[in-house]
């Protein structure tokens, strides 16, 4: 164990901060900075509601009072000027130079001691500034503000809408960035990562555990065609020795892309995910997830369709409508309830077969043929089930071109029988893909 100081852990902590924003606006096209929330009923935000409401009644009363106390009014006229300025872009010089005068707060405080302040004159230019700078998303709530004309509810819903303005200034900022990040961010994160394991050289034990596997398995299946060409990669077929030493030394990028596929069949909670893959945790098993969906999808798609026959399934729409009830039941199902869930799967499937029967004239299912039909489905939560094992294996199998250097090449690739979730799986492998790809620079 590596003991560390304070200031070297929050350096580190800082480091690895900066790494997964850069990581996350690279790789994540939807990522934006949201204002912190709590929840209404919760400790933070009882106490942030006590302690504002304590701050505006307090300004109310000075306000209020004969003459009036402009102390905590300059204070936040003071902090309205400095969020105006950090809305501006440099090439804002004229703008920065009237707002420097118009909130002058020498003048200001030099007015406020004479008795003659102008706070709906000041608020006013401040809400023209407001409408100048704001987002159009934000023009209905800066014009909102205008019938406003209590001074203190107006500086309050001021401070709030700026600091709209300022999380679109963010988020408008770090669109600007993305382009330029995401040529510079893989030479970035690798620096960073030196950095960080210099720092802390004994910080990946779980990925060594995780590669380790990776090419144990990659061992132990060499001597047998691999599954598909993707799965060794290209690198290995280039490696120096490859060809005549793959029995004993399997290639890096062999065991890479069999550690990346396993991410696909990771066992949630038996064991922490390796720490170089930390960052897109989320992703990978949302990956992971929708793979798991469109296995069960296509397998009771796979089992109807045997079941009810070429001539029913190819009615007008059956296909779609049976693709999409299963698909609902099975939404933000985990792998324990899955049993549970295509119990339901086939009671729908049922009634959509029996409905369709019904309007081609078509003789009813026996009762027979009707439990058999359940029973066909709901068997496809058993991991063990050989339709869904077939499956899986053509997604797994088509999903590794999309880790491969060179990723799918044609309409081809795509496995037999998957049609029905095409666009989906295409998606699902883009998106894996371009993760991976990520991670293996």
């Amino acid at each position: 164990p590596q003991v560390l100081s304070m200031n070297e852990l929050q350096e580190i902590t800082d480091d690895i901060s900066k790494l997964t924003i850069v990581h996350e606006i690279v790789l994540n096209s939807d990522f934006k900075l949201q204002a912190a929330s709590f929840s209404p009923d919760s400790l933070e935000n009882r106490v942030k509601e006590t302690l504002h409401k304590a701050f505006w009644d307090s300004l109310e009363e000075q306000l209020s009072a004969s003459p009036p106390d402009y102390t905590r009014a300059i204070q936040l006229l003071q902090e309205i000027k400095e969020a105006l300025l950090s809305l501006l872009l440099p090439r804002h010089n004229q703008l920065r130079s009237q707002i420097e005068a118009a909130l002058d707060m020498e003048l200001i405080r030099q007015e406020a001691e004479h008795g003659a302040l102008d706070i709906h004159g000041l608020t006013a230019y401040v809400l023209g500034t407001m409408a100048r700078l704001c987002a159009p998303i934000r023009d209905e709530e800066v014009q909102g503000l205008q019938s406003l004309t209590d001074p203190t509810q107006l500086l309050r819903e001021i401070f709030r809408v700026l600091g709209l303005m300022k999380m679109d200034m963010l988020n408008f900022t770090i669109q600007t960035l993305r382009t330029h990040l995401q040529d510079h961010t893989v030479q970035y994160e690798r620096k960073k990562f030196q950095q960080l394991l210099d720092k802390l050289p004994n910080s990946l034990d779980r990925t060594r555990e995780w590669l380790c596997k990776a090419a144990a398995e990659v061992s132990a299946s060499s001597s047998q065609p691999p599954p598909h060409p993707a799965v060794s990669g290209s690198a290995a077929a280039h490696s120096p020795g490859a060809a005549s030493s793959s029995t004993t030394v399997p290639s890096l990028g062999s065991v890479l892309n069999r550690g990346y596929m396993n991410l696909l069949c990771w066992e949630p909670g038996q064991k922490e995910y390796p720490e170089t893959l930390f960052m897109d945790q989320a992703r990978l098993q949302e990956v992971q997830a929708q793979v798991n969906q469109l296995t069960i999808i296509a397998a009771v798609l796979l089992v109807t369709s045997g079941m009810c026959g070429s001539t029913l399934c190819g009615s007008p729409g059956i296909v779609a409508r049976l693709k999409r009830v299963t698909k609902v039941l099975l939404e933000g199902l985990s792998c324990t309830r899955c049993e549970e869930a295509l119990e339901d799967v086939g009671d729908q499937v049922l009634q959509e077969v029996s409905r369709t029967l019904s309007q081609l004239g078509y003789p009813a299912f026996t009762t027979d043929k009707c439990a058999s039909l359940k029973g066909q489905i709901k068997s496809i939560a058993d991991k063990g089930n050989a339709v869904r094992h077939v499956i899986e294996q053509r997604i797994h199998s088509f999903l590794s071109l999309f880790i491969s250097p060179d990723g799918p090449n044609s309409q081809k690739d795509f496995p037999k029988g998957l049609d029905t979730i095409q666009e989906e799986l295409l998606e699902v492998g883009r998106r894996f893909g371009s993760v991976i790809q990520h991670n293996r620079q």
